[in-house]
């Protein structure tokens, strides 16, 4: 069967990640052409501010929960939301020469960035992601869970192209739970890195992506929430282990038939 777009279920509310921020956009409905905006945008800067921001310990950090999620050698990889082909690299370097990574983005400007030879690129939304049923043996999606558009249809579709027994990976940034930490990682994230920004960037509203990434961190969705739905979705074995008290890894397994 070819891919194709899930509507909602009749009568199901869409689940958006979270309420429309409004400094940025007004409407829901002006949602995604903003994210692929600024998106589009600020490529040219992503992955020189993304060291900044993760204080060079991505790299290791993004194949640690690859490993810890059970991708193994050999193994086709789905990663969406692939942006600049940070986690796509990792699990390049786990699968190996016998595997596949295939990456989907909406936005070109990330995709022009990728900068990355052996994988299969896609312009597509994780709600309706342009690869067929039973595709991937695992799938892959890092810090873009709070840009979606709906979370429900693009969980339904993470459970279509997944093979039976698929292994899921969903990596996020999540509001501390701790006053002062909360403190501590807005001050960082919302204040000091748009700073840095500002003078190390090319792209002119690269410092308003980074104020933008810490509000949707703010106003996301709980994490109870994000596994609630990936039950819904058809997921079993759903878990979420977390780093340092902020870093999210959701993992979830399709069941075998």
């Amino acid at each position: 069967m070819n891919s194709r777009h899930h509507p909602a279920t009749p009568g199901a509310e869409a689940l958006r990640p979270h309420a429309p921020l409004t400094e940025y956009y007004s409407q829901a409905d002006q949602h995604r052409e903003f994210v692929q905006n600024i998106f589009d945008s600020t490529a040219i800067d992503y992955d020189r501010i993304e060291r900044i921001l993760a204080l060079g310990s991505g790299p290791w950090y993004r194949r640690q929960a690859l490993l810890r999620a059970k991708l193994q050698p050999g193994q086709h990889v789905l990663d969406v939301g692939t942006g600049t082909g940070l986690v796509a690299r990792e699990a390049l370097s786990i699968v190996g020469a016998s595997g596949q990574v295939v990456g989907v983005d909406p936005s070109p400007g990330m995709l022009g960035q990728y900068g990355l030879q052996g994988i299969q690129l896609f312009r597509g939304f994780a709600e309706s992601i342009p690869r067929p049923d039973r595709a991937a043996d695992f799938l892959s999606m890092g810090y873009a869970l709070r840009h979606l558009s709906d979370v429900r249809p693009a969980f339904r579709e993470f459970f279509r192209v997944l093979k039976p027994g698929g292994r899921l990976l969903v990596l996020e940034i999540t509001r501390p739970e701790t006053r002062w930490a909360l403190w501590l990682l807005k001050a960082y994230m919302r204040l000091l890195v748009p700073t840095i920004a500002r003078f190390v960037s090319r792209g002119a509203d690269t410092s308003l992506l980074w104020r933008y990434y810490w509000d949707t961190i703010e106003a996301c969705i709980s994490p109870e929430t994000v596994m609630a739905e990936l039950r819904s979705a058809g997921f079993i074995d759903v878990n979420r282990h977390v780093e340092l008290g902020i870093f999210s890894e959701y993992t979830a397994t399709k069941p075998e038939e």
